[in-house]
């Protein structure tokens, strides 16, 4: 048995997200626990340097949390052959020429979605790396979650028979700056720096149904800006074009009814900031982020409409929940985890550029049913 490093060029890492899911919960928890073990006991231990353009920030981060490498200059970084994978999380619209600045460089790649933000540019950027013959991810983590998980281990077990629909509701209410702190960036809502909510979320709905539930065929998207004026981080106004609700019905291979409403304007009123009701002919389940519930064919209650009196019936008591048997890690790292492997020992890998591509296609077609306000089939992508 062996060890062996892999140098991680970490770059966008001071946002949210970059900061929080890939570097301190993924990174710096595999590098915590002793790295990656691989299938033939040897160990892959992670070396990260990280990447951004204010020093003071990304240097204060870096002596943060022990990481010894630092830099603002991305070329000098990506000249350093002993680092052999590169990671963005920073902006969608400089992504496409960074990766491919780094497959120049030699390097595999590993990115944040969406990797574009128009099909083509993405498509682009998936035969770039199939020519350039590296091996590249992009980042799934959904799939990951434990309600998911569990959702997709009912469906492969038969518990739902024919799946006749799914409806899912996610988002909660951001504040619009102001007077209360906004929780997202003020560039989620403006179009000229890429914000929208069509093209954030329908990329995650693309993999998440495709891999969950079954190949997307066909959508129907509505999507609306509902809060035009916002402030930013600064607390000076801004017009807010960009959307920030997006109603979506998806049909999905075999038929099966997909509803999913995706908005930074709704008050939470459900168990989780993102459920899925699954009906099917045999049972029906529905999950959150974490917890998962089913009721069977057999438990199915025998509700009576009667509007003329109280409902006595409590339907939350006929569902059971599905147990945890099993440990769930945090899903970013659980896909790092399982690139590493990919990287080291080529196990399969279907979370590629292609994949990414496959969402940046159904966020543009979203946005095409909305413009021409009808349904749009969508066709096959190769590369």
């Amino acid at each position: 048995m062996s060890t062996q490093r892999l140098g991680i060029i970490m770059h966008g890492v001071t946002g949210r997200m970059g900061m929080n899911q890939h570097l301190i919960r993924s990174i710096l928890a595999i590098r915590e626990q002793g790295g990656v073990v691989l299938s033939n006991g040897d160990r892959v231990v992670v070396d990260p340097i990280l990447v951004g353009r204010n020093a003071d920030k990304i240097e204060r981060l870096a002596k943060q949390h022990g990481v010894e490498r630092w830099t603002t200059d991305v070329d000098a970084a990506l000249a350093n052959p002993d680092d052999r994978l590169f990671f963005d999380a920073a902006s969608t619209q400089l992504r496409a020429e960074l990766l491919k600045k780094a497959m120049d460089a030699g390097k595999d790649v590993y990115s944040e979605k969406p990797t574009a933000e128009t099909l083509d540019v993405a498509l682009d950027l998936a035969r770039y790396a199939k020519a350039k013959g590296v091996k590249n991810g992009v980042v799934h983590d959904k799939l990951s979650l434990p309600g998911l998980m569990k959702l997709k281990a009912l469906r492969e077990n038969g518990f739902f028979g024919d799946i006749l629909s799914v409806r899912g509701e996610f988002g909660y209410w951001v504040f619009e700056g102001g007077w209360q702190e906004a929780q997202r960036p003020s560039w989620n809502y403006r179009k000229k720096d890429g914000g929208g909510i069509i093209l954030d979320m329908l990329c995650h709905w693309r993999y998440v149904l495709d891999h969950t539930f079954g190949p997307v065929r066909s959508v129907s998207c509505l999507g609306k800006t509902h809060i035009p004026k916002r402030y930013d981080e600064n607390g000076q106004p801004y017009v807010a074009d960009a959307d920030d609700a997006a109603y979506a019905t998806f049909e999905l291979e075999g038929g099966a009814v997909v509803q999913l409403n995706s908005s930074w304007c709704t008050r939470v009123h459900r168990d989780d900031l993102v459920t899925f009701h699954v009906d099917g002919t045999l049972g029906s389940a529905v999950a959150g982020l974490h917890g998962c519930k089913t009721q069977s064919r057999v438990n199915t209650p025998k509700p009576v409409w009667n509007p003329d009196v109280p409902q006595t019936m409590n339907f939350y008591d006929d569902w059971a929940e599905v147990p945890n048997n099993r440990v769930y890690d945090n899903g970013f790292k659980v896909q790092w985890e399982d690139f590493i492997r990919h990287l080291f020992e080529d196990t399969p890998w279907s979370y590629d550029l292609l994949s990414g591509a496959k969402g940046v296609q159904l966020a543009e077609l979203g946005q095409k049913s909305w413009a021409e306000r009808r349904w749009i089939d969508i066709p096959e992508l190769e590369v």
